[in-house]
């Protein structure tokens, strides 16, 4: 898991099956108490919204806020052939989850409640968010370090087969909202292969990594983290540990935040741009407009998030476009964790978020991983589409909605790419990471015809078209360029740690430049 030698090392050795894909996934979730600001929305961008929450109460039923406008909200949302599911749980509404697994006329009311959510409100599925099996979560959330992951397990599995029963196989979705490691036994990541067994796909919560509970500033959803730095949980290490651990890569969808999360330093973050790590205090500033005070019952006591939605860093005049700040405002872009950090120097405010710049990088290794596609919180903090509509060109827009199909090809990714800079620690840890990529045999969603599609750098004596990379240097982090400035090839590099890592367009697709924006099309 502790990965830091970015793309040089996770991809350099890949076995992975090919699969032919319309689109990947791009799975929303809709919060009730966000239903004015999502009124508008265009749900044909998503291929899955999840409607959260559904809170559990003591007797194992379940209580949804926005119950009075599900049944219409879920016709708007089918009707524009995108799935409708109910998650159950989330950060203060897992805390009764563990409890009621236990309790076998409880957990039957509780299994009961979903699939009678499903009849009446016709949903394509359930989503469970349960934060966490096996580890604390929220303060006030019960968990058993021994008996949540193996009753969580059954539980799925008894869901699965009543599913199945009452509606046919397979036809009602099981999917889950779930932690950058694995379910914890006893405070150790577990196997999850029989999870994946009846669980449709699982969607990675990359983010939250890094917040004003440490001592010092850090980034909130890190491509990769900093040996020594901040918590060591990245995009990276997550993917690598679930797959390491027994998920197979095409029943897995990475984690954006459509936010950012703000802090106060204790010190002048510009005497030192280029270190995003620096003193904090626990004081969270009040956030953009939407945010304010709430009552956090485990605490007993008030507080601000500090939450940033994008579309407020935008319309707020933070930023004057995706990468420019506002004065006093100053932008910063992390070469490691590949984010983008503000700085106040009046306020001493840090805000760490996404950007389109850093989406698109974890968007493109996702793809080479083999990733179903992508999740999203949340819908109504995108600033007029600009992410989500980034997220829909995984493979060619938003047009195609079908299924992920994959077949037994046995094209093997097996091309070098030459080791990038790397930090002062990396050793067994790369190694490792290497280890797991190369284990996972699962079929993948590479959006390739042929294992040529992902390879190493051009070497710099090969003949290559005009405007090709000819040597594997680069000067700006996260940069990106056509193999072929004509239009005429679907090969595409894009700038990591200084050095040129060679993606693929997909087959049918090429690379295209426009007013700095790449496209495949």
């Amino acid at each position: 898991m502790r990965f830091n030698m970015v793309l040089s090392a996770a991809i350099a050795v890949m076995s992975t099956a090919t699969t032919v894909v319309a689109q990947g996934y791009i799975i929303g979730y809709y919060p009730s108490w966000q239903a004015t600001n999502i009124v508008g929305l265009d749900f044909s961008k998503y291929t899955h919204i999840n409607m959260a929450f559904g809170i559990p109460n003591d007797d194992g039923s379940i209580a949804y806020d926005g119950i009075a406008t599900l049944e219409s909200d879920v016709a708007a949302i089918q009707a524009k052939n995108t799935k409708a599911l109910l998650s159950v749980g989330g950060w203060s509404g897992s805390s009764k989850i563990s409890t009621i697994l236990k309790d076998n006329t409880i957990r039957s009311t509780f299994l009961n409640a979903m699939v009678d959510f499903i009849k009446t409100y016709n949903l394509d599925g359930i989503d469970i968010d349960w934060e966490y099996p096996g580890r604390l979560g929220n303060a006030c959330n019960a968990f058993d370090e021994v008996n949540d992951t193996p009753n969580f397990l059954t539980f799925l599995q008894d869901l699965r087969a009543e599913l199945d029963s009452q509606f046919g196989d397979r036809t009602k979705l099981i999917t889950m909202a779930v932690y950058v490691e694995p379910f914890h036994i006893n405070g150790v990541p577990s196997d999850v292969t029989e999870f994946a067994k009846v669980v449709d796909f699982a969607n990675l919560m990359q983010y939250d990594i890094n917040g004003a509970w440490n001592p010092e500033t850090g980034p909130n959803g890190p491509f990769d983290f900093e040996q020594g730095k901040g918590t060591p949980f990245s995009f990276v290490s997550a993917i690598d540990a679930w797959t390491g651990n027994g998920w197979p890569a095409n029943q897995l969808t990475g984690g954006v935040a459509f936010y950012g999360r703000s802090t106060t330093a204790t010190v002048d973050m510009t005497l030192d741009p280029e270190n995003q790590y620096q003193a904090q205090s626990k004081v969270v500033p009040l956030g953009d407009s939407d945010d304010a005070e709430w009552l956090d019952v485990c605490a007993g006591a008030t507080s601000v998030s500090g939450n940033w939605k994008w579309k407020n860093l935008r319309s707020q005049g933070v930023l004057t476009d995706p990468e420019t700040a506002a004065l006093p405002w100053v932008r910063h872009w992390d070469p490691i964790s590949q984010t983008p950090w503000l700085f106040n120097p009046e306020t001493k405010v840090f805000i760490s978020y996404d950007d389109p710049k850093s989406i698109k990088i974890k968007m493109d290794y996702a793809q080479s991983k083999g990733l179903a596609g992508l999740m999203l919180w949340s819908m109504e903090m995108d600033y007029k589409g600009e992410l989500v509509d980034l997220l829909n060109t995984w493979v060619e827009g938003s047009g195609a909605k079908s299924d992920i199909k994959s077949n037994s090809s046995a094209n093997s990714i097996a091309s070098q790419i030459s080791s990038a800079n790397t930090s002062s620690a990396v050793g067994a840890q790369s190694t490792a990471s290497q280890k797991s990529s190369a284990n996972n045999k699962t079929s993948s969603m590479v959006p390739t015809t042929s294992g040529d599609d992902i390879a190493a750098p051009k070497d710099t004596n090969a003949n290559v078209k005009a405007n090709s990379i000819v040597d594997n240097v680069c000067s700006t982090e996260g940069e990106y360029k056509c193999d072929d400035s004509n239009g005429e090839s679907s090969t595409y590099y894009i700038c990591i740690y200084s050095k040129w890592l060679q993606l693929s367009c997909g087959c049918g697709k090429v690379c295209q430049m426009d007013s700095g924006n790449l496209t495949c099309g």
